[in-house]
């Protein structure tokens, strides 16, 4: 493989307003709407992204017939320090699975759901 093997992710939520209001808060970020005219059953807002940078972006997906949560995908957010995103999950209205951890010489990671019930992952290298 000659590029990153990653180019994209979805995450299925049941409520796309809360959602929203979830991930903005803890990680800082604001949603943009991503809107496919040919499908009305599908609403995405997509995080921000620069082409010129690396990792990958993705959005929040509402789609009728797609309950959010139960799904075995994990992604991981990039942070400075996983810790202060972590703090700010249970005021967003989500939980911290395992606070912040040591991954050896990899950095530091910490597991949380959101609003929606969806386990993501925080990861940074303090």
């Amino acid at each position: 493989m000659t590029k990153n093997p990653v180019v994209w992710f979805e995450i299925y939520v049941d409520d796309l307003a809360r959602a929203k209001k979830f991930y903005e808060s803890v990680l800082g970020v604001n949603l943009d709407i991503l809107s496919d005219p040919g499908d009305t059953s599908i609403e995405m807002l997509s995080f921000p992204s620069d082409m010129e940078k690396p990792g990958v972006s993705g959005a929040l997906v509402k789609m009728e017939g797609f309950k959010a949560g139960g799904n075995s995908t994990l992604i991981y957010f990039s942070c400075e320090d996983c810790a202060v995103e972590a703090s700010k999950v249970a005021a967003a209205g989500g939980r911290v699975q395992k606070p912040k951890m040591s991954i050896g010489e990899y950095g530091f990671i910490s597991l949380a759901v959101d609003s929606e019930g969806n386990m993501f992952g925080l990861h940074s290298m303090k």
